[in-house]
């Protein structure tokens, strides 16, 4: 079929603007078109990785059931990886406004409520005698050892929101991130349930990953979430960007944590025996967010409703 003169046009129009592109670069078009015409059409299993991505799960034992377990791990730590996408964009954007801010805290939202909403996955989606025996072959591995939850964590507030009230003494915004980082309220929840020191788990997360949370924690000291919701104009804020802020909050810091805590019962309650994580993690004292009372953005909390964290699942709308 013989091209329309006026699709000629066009074609011939983009090829100038290609060239005027290449031009300005030093490069040769009449080159790049050759390499057109050489390659290949691209597929949709080559765009995603798809065979690579497949492989990726490597259970450790025969049970069936943990398939499912280090495939939904996998899940989550691509959805941290796009939350942590999101929160760069605001964190380095050179003239934010409301409306853009909005705008990725609803795609971090959203992110975290389909991993809360799919995490029945895990707290039913399992025979509790398979997880029981495969989960031996996992020490010390824990899912406390995720650090792109944690750049997450540092990543939305000041470091000092990160520590647990009763350790916070001198602390403050300002105080070194090394002293931050030593009292951040998720160590305490990785510690021997009988000596109460660092767990192994604990100390393998430590000496990959503690040099960059470090520099994380000076990076994003003037440019996490908060701070960068203060460096707003006050008047341009509006109830929308607040309610995607206490949203975020509210998501992570207990529906997040419930979920997690509703997991941990299901497979490791035992009454009168109460079976220990896989880490050694103290994670009756750990889980529960009415215990952490760990808060982004506490100033964006009333009193009352600080009073009650933890105790209420669901979010009013502010």
């Amino acid at each position: 079929m013989k091209p329309s003169p006026v699709h000629q046009a066009e074609v011939a129009e983009r090829l100038q603007r290609l060239e005027e592109k290449f031009a300005a670069m030093g490069q040769d078009l009449t080159s790049y078109l050759d390499g057109l015409l050489y390659a290949d059409y691209l597929t949709y299993w080559e765009y995603v990785e798809l065979d690579t991505l497949l492989s990726l799960q490597k259970p450790r034992t025969p049970f069936p059931d943990e398939l499912i377990f280090v495939t939904y791990h996998q899940i989550t730590e691509l959805y941290f990886k796009l939350i942590i996408h999101e929160i760069r964009q605001i964190a380095s954007h050179p003239s934010l406004t409301a409306d853009f801010f909005t705008a990725r805290l609803i795609r971090i939202n959203r992110y975290v409520h389909l991993l809360i909403d799919s995490y029945d996955v895990m707290v039913h989606g399992m025979e509790r005698d398979q997880f029981l025996k495969f989960r031996m072959a996992l020490l010390p591995s824990s899912g406390f050892q995720s650090v792109q939850y944690r750049i997450i964590e540092i990543m939305a507030t000041d470091m000092t929101n990160l520590v647990l009230p009763e350790d916070q003494g001198t602390l403050g915004r300002t105080s070194p991130v090394a002293d931050l980082y030593e009292t951040i309220y998720w160590k305490k929840g990785a510690t021997e349930l009988a000596t109460q020191q660092k767990t192994l788990t604990l100390r393998q997360f430590e000496q990959k990953y503690s040099p960059q949370l470090l520099q994380l924690g000076e990076e994003y000291r003037t440019n996490n979430l908060w701070q960068r919701y203060q460096q707003l104009d006050k008047e341009a804020t509006n109830q929308d960007l607040i309610g995607q802020l206490r949203r975020f909050d509210h998501l992570l810091n207990i529906q997040w944590k419930l979920s997690h805590l509703r997991s941990a019962v299901q497979y490791l309650q035992n009454d009168p025996v109460v079976i220990e994580a896989t880490g050694g993690t103290n994670w009756q004292q750990y889980l529960p967010p009415i215990r952490q009372q760990i808060r982004f953005f506490p100033e964006l909390w009333s009193d009352e409703e600080r009073n009650e964290w933890g105790k209420i699942a669901k979010l009013t709308k502010s």
